[in-house]
């Protein structure tokens, strides 16, 4: 069934905010935004039609707390939220307390979320959709013992992961089999801590890996295409850093397979909206399904520039009810597309988030220069949420030309505090 949208609630803050509020403006919503003791004056707000104060700085008594932002989401007569990334972006319990208040949430159902998220259940989604997964256990360890049986029959090294997490909690790499049993007892309990769910599982570590995705799209019609892939292998403490599309180690055939994989797993699953199929890469070229993160990713502006594809919009679209207004026939791709994320962190100490006032910013332009930020001269950098400045995304119409743009881009960026 077709719903209007005609006013949306950002639950999020910052550019993935002002991102989204970009789109709706286009497709004449009105938004509204919430902030935060911290993010009072913060740059996203001016470009809501509407505020709301959330809370205190603390994530879970502002951006976390799903009954403020539903309670707002009623005060405001909003007919939808969409939930950005991170935060309650991949929350089911939210979904369903969005859905029960008669409101639209924009991303997958409940279902989907619930069934991708958990690591373990995922991959027997994936095992089922006939798409290589990691060799390791399918179901969460219940004990040492069978940790140490599945590693000696797959072969060391060996990764522990959690099955309810992400951003490299609860992971440890084994190299050894007198280093696993320390191993796990670390990995359980920082998931534990991290996630409220302690179950691990164990994977076979695939060294020197490539980290490939695949964005898709998919309406409630059945229809599910695919934005070709991202390549994200350069990280640090298992955060992404520097995106680009499409991947320089992905040819033409592994590309066919790898996105044919991806389409294949979410119609497995009655997938819907916007999502990524997160796959690792070995040096020979095989791929195994790793995740699917079920909401927009970080580093959705490569695909969109690479597409002219507004994945936001189609968020929206498909939530409202709508079809997808293109076939996978006619998604073109067109040159190369970077992103840097700029983050304020400390190099000299570990890279560890650096907090403090931004006395001095000068964003990059210029040709084939995109940049999404939500901070200006005088924003702070507060150590209640993530230290991310900016991202910069360059276009070229080779990787060459790209990365003479970035670097560019780059060295005429000035930040000072």
């Amino acid at each position: 069934m077709k719903k209007n949208i005609r006013k949306i609630l950002i639950a999020n803050r910052g550019e993935i905010a002002i991102r989204v509020m970009r789109s709706c403006r286009m497709m004449g919503i009105r938004t509204v935004a919430v902030f935060s003791d911290a993010d009072e004056g913060s740059p996203y707000l001016r470009h809501a039609d509407e505020v709301y104060h959330i809370g205190n700085s603390p994530a879970r008594e502002s951006y976390l707390d799903m009954e403020k932002i539903v309670g707002i989401a009623k005060q405001a007569n909003v007919d939808a939220i969409h939930p950005g990334y991170g935060f309650l972006s991949e929350n089911p319990a939210f979904v369903e307390r969005v859905d029960s208040e008669g409101l639209i949430f924009i991303g997958p159902t409940a279902d989907a979320i619930r069934k991708l998220g958990d690591k373990t259940s995922a991959k027997e989604i994936a095992g089922r959709a006939g798409v290589p997964v990691v060799p390791g256990t399918v179901s969460a360890l219940t004990s040492v013992p069978e940790a140490l049986r599945t590693a000696a029959s797959v072969g060391y090294p060996v990764i522990l992961k959690a099955a309810a997490g992400g951003g490299g909690k609860g992971m440890r790499i084994v190299r050894a089999e007198e280093d696993l049993e320390g191993a796990f007892a670390m990995a359980k309990s920082e998931a534990g801590s991290s996630f409220s769910d302690d179950r691990i599982y164990l994977e076979k570590y695939i060294q020197d890996p490539r980290h490939i995705e695949v964005q898709i799209l998919a309406d409630s019609f059945g229809t599910v295409l695919h934005l070709g892939e991202r390549e994200c292998s350069i990280q640090r403490r298992h955060q992404k850093i520097i995106e680009e599309s499409p991947s320089p180690a992905v040819d033409d055939s592994v590309r066919t397979d790898l996105t044919a994989a991806a389409v294949r797993l979410a119609s497995g699953v009655g997938y819907t909206n916007a999502g990524t199929v997160e796959f690792i890469m070995d040096r020979d070229g095989k791929f195994y399904f790793m995740e699917v993160n079920t909401r927009l990713q970080v580093e959705h502006p490569v695909t969109e520039w690479r597409t002219g594809v507004d994945i936001v919009r189609e968020q929206i679209r498909i939530a409202a009810g709508e079809r997808l207004a293109l076939s996978q026939g006619d998604v073109s791709f067109a040159g190369h597309a970077i992103e840097c994320r700029i983050y304020a962190e400390d190099s000299a100490n570990g890279f560890l988030p650096w907090t403090g006032r931004i006395e001095h910013i000068n964003h990059p332009a210029g040709p084939g220069i995109r940049l999404d930020t939500g901070l200006e001269n005088g924003s702070v950098i507060s150590a209640y949420y993530d230290p991310m400045i900016s991202k910069i995304i360059s276009w070229g119409m080779t990787r060459e030309e790209s990365l003479l743009r970035m670097r560019e881009a780059l060295r005429g960026y000035e930040i000072y505090g």
